[in-house]
């Protein structure tokens, strides 16, 4: 079954709360609300979506809901294949057959004019790895020194993560940094949590390294896309935490569904 969480972002405090779950297994689309959504209502005033107004239903759907389809490039659009280069995606040569959900985690489904993002559920690669893919976040904020060496980063490249403890929004931030000493922009803040396990128990089992440079003028959001393996230990599960933690069970409303 795949998997995608939906996040929100308080304007006030620029905090990000995990608070819904989309599933799709193969036939039907499921959404439900997530521990993480009362979270926020209770610390930052969240308010169900218009699409999904209730906290405690599973919504189900042959179709994509539609406040995660408008955040797919159409694509008749005479970029979505150069949108598909910049996600890096293998499509075999046909860019439209790249299912909804891989392009939304892939691209987090960012628009400018809301406070949601999407993120998927890692992955064991081949080797048995934790294994996820992301955009660094941030780099607008950066001096165009800062870009620049964005800009020159190669593939395969190898990025040291940094803790970013004193920063004013988020003690918890993650810095990606170069060999030479360049700060190129944040880990998603949604991932760090997990990144933090992670490094915890095998630091050196951590590995993060550039996966694609796409050049100006390309949007900042997608202009350097990396890839994060672990070595993914026995007991660990990715975003294990209470916050993640349906509200409703998503195998009943799938079962119930007709």
């Amino acid at each position: 079954m795949n998997t995608l969480f939906l996040t929100w972002q308080d304007a006030v405090s620029r905090a990000w709360f995990p608070i819904g779950k989309l599933t799709h297994d193969g036939h039907r689309y499921c959404f439900v609300y997530i521990q993480g959504a009362l979270q926020a209502q209770s610390v930052a005033n969240f308010r169900p979506l218009l699409a999904f107004p209730e906290f405690d239903r599973a919504y189900t759907s042959i179709e994509l809901f539609w406040p995660f389809a408008n955040r797919l490039l159409n694509k008749s659009r005479p970029e979505y294949p150069e949108f598909i280069d910049w996600l890096n995606l293998d499509s075999n040569g046909n860019p439209g057959s790249i299912d909804p959900i891989t392009l939304l985690g892939r691209s987090g489904g960012k628009r400018v004019t809301d406070s949601l993002e999407v993120f998927s559920m890692p992955d064991r690669n081949a080797a048995g790895e934790y294994e996820i893919h992301f955009f660094t976040h941030g780099l607008r904020h950066y001096p165009a020194s800062a870009q620049q060496r964005a800009a020159e980063c190669t593939i395969g490249e190898e990025l040291m993560l940094m803790h970013d403890i004193q920063n004013e929004y988020d003690a918890n931030a993650l810095m990606l940094r170069t060999i030479d000493r360049h700060n190129i922009g944040f880990c998603p803040r949604y991932l760090v949590k997990d990144f933090f396990q992670l490094v915890g128990k095998q630091p050196q089992a951590v590995k993060v390294v550039v996966e694609k440079v796409n050049p100006a003028p390309t949007p900042l959001q997608f202009r350097l896309l990396c890839k994060l393996t672990a070595k993914w230990t026995q007991e660990f599960q990715p975003f294990s935490g209470d916050e993640y933690q349906s509200l409703v069970p998503i195998a009943a409303a799938l079962a119930e569904c007709c």
